[in-house]
């Protein structure tokens, strides 16, 4: 598939992995060697752990027995050593006699030796780590100790905000969401986050009688079940969590209100989008920083561009260990309009741009007022090339042939389906 326009860069496809944040757990590092100590300092500071109390010390496997000797152990104990493995096994004897039930041991070793390896497995050692690590390598470590086995394969969550309001943040999230499901073959489900004003029902010309506001106000009721009801399908392979759109209450969230919710998702949907509204809250910056993919919608003109160079910088802070937040042009070439050009946006911000998508006020008017998609109105226009270009970088696939199936579907269903076909 061409690009949208010739200023659109090529792209690259990001990988499928999501590492899921850590439960609120305790950790204690005895590290022996600066550069582990390093890493950890990293890991600790990654937005995945933000829920865990972590506590790093040097000193190595000897302190650590001596830290506990007396005192409670915590959820997770990471070793690093630099010991022979005789010195190593005997302080995990030691340390075993006052480890709480439940305590999980991960050791960082420098000496690639399987036969050790086996032996720590057969003392209930989680897992052994060789250095030097990088630091989403031990994130991944520990973010797997509280993984079930069937719960690997997590959704992507994918936060789309506007660089200000009336740039047509929600009509990319909306008509990318379609296009991951309809063209790339992915379960997904639309969250439209702006409670009060939300356009989501409209725009797929749906009326759910519940949705995100039973969701978020009564987050002591919400389960898998629950959320179930709460969504709208829109497809086979697209649901919504619609907005009421009402004024009846006024919407001061807590910062971490979504919680809940994007957990649930991301055990049961393998692509979660996110229409997030154009305002500034604790749990706004919360939703996303903690998004696995950040996606800034402009206009090409300067109060776009000093906003989106504002969050771009915010996702470089505070996610250095994830994707810098992706650029998306809007509404570029409106007649008569002065613009900012696709390259001076992007040397400007740092980062290239994902893609451009041309002003057609006809096709995209007719859209919204039809409750319909680019792709249902005109499927070969460049707008509607546009969305599938934007939903293949940002999970990875190429162009898919559509199947009938149910939205959860169960992978191994569909892989048994494909065989026998």
């Amino acid at each position: 598939m061409q690009p949208p326009t010739s200023e659109t860069p090529a792209i690259e496809a990001v990988s499928d992995e999501i590492i899921a944040p850590l439960p609120r757990i305790t950790l204690q590092a005895f590290c022996e060697t600066p550069a582990i100590a390093a890493t950890m300092q990293a890991a600790v500071a990654d937005r995945r752990m933000d829920k865990t109390h972590a506590r790093i010390q040097m000193g190595g496997a000897a302190a650590a027995v001596e830290a506990f000797r007396t005192a409670p152990t915590p959820n997770v104990i990471v070793l690093e050593t630099v010991s022979d493995a005789a010195t190593l096994i005997g302080h995990l004897d030691m340390l075993s006699e006052s480890c709480d039930p439940g305590t999980k041991v991960v050791v960082i070793g420098h000496v690639n030796d399987v036969q050790l390896y086996r032996e720590l497995l057969r003392r209930g050692v989680s897992e052994y780590l060789i250095a030097p690590l990088e630091t989403l390598d031990l994130l991944r470590t520990l973010s797997e100790l509280y993984i079930a086995p069937e719960a690997r394969h997590l959704g992507r969550v994918i936060a789309v905000v506007g660089a200000k309001g009336g740039v047509g943040a929600s009509t990319v999230a909306h008509n990318m969401s379609w296009a991951i499901a309809r063209n790339l073959d992915a379960s997904t489900v639309i969250v439209d986050l702006d409670i009060a004003w939300g356009t989501a029902g409209l725009n797929f010309n749906q009326d759910p009688p519940q949705g995100i506001a039973e969701a978020v106000f009564a987050p002591e009721r919400l389960d898998s079940n629950l959320l179930d009801r709460l969504l709208s399908r829109c497809s086979d392979n697209l649901a919504l969590l619609a907005a009421p759109a009402v004024l009846d209450r006024t919407i001061d969230l807590n910062e971490d209100a979504l919680e809940q919710l994007l957990e649930l998702l991301r055990a049961s949907v393998p692509c979660i989008v996110l229409d997030v509204p154009h305002q500034w809250s604790s749990w706004v910056k919360r939703t996303l920083v903690g998004a696995d993919e950040i996606v800034v919608v402009a206009e090409p003109e300067l109060a776009s561009l000093r906003n989106a160079k504002n969050i771009v910088d915010l996702s470089r802070a505070t996610r250095p260990n994830d994707a810098v937040a992706r650029l998306v042009l809007n509404q570029v070439g409106v007649p008569k309009r002065p613009e900012i050009g696709a390259g001076e946006f992007a040397k400007a911000l740092g980062i290239d741009v994902l893609c451009t998508i041309p002003f057609d006020a006809q096709l995209f008017g007719t859209a919204a007022n039809n409750g319909q998609m680019i792709a249902e109105v005109q499927a070969g226009s460049k707008a509607s090339e546009a969305f599938t270009q934007i939903a293949s970088a940002l999970t990875g696939r190429g162009e898919a042939k559509r199947s009938r199936r149910s939205l959860f579907e169960p992978l191994v269903s569909k892989l048994k389906r494909r065989k026998a076909s």
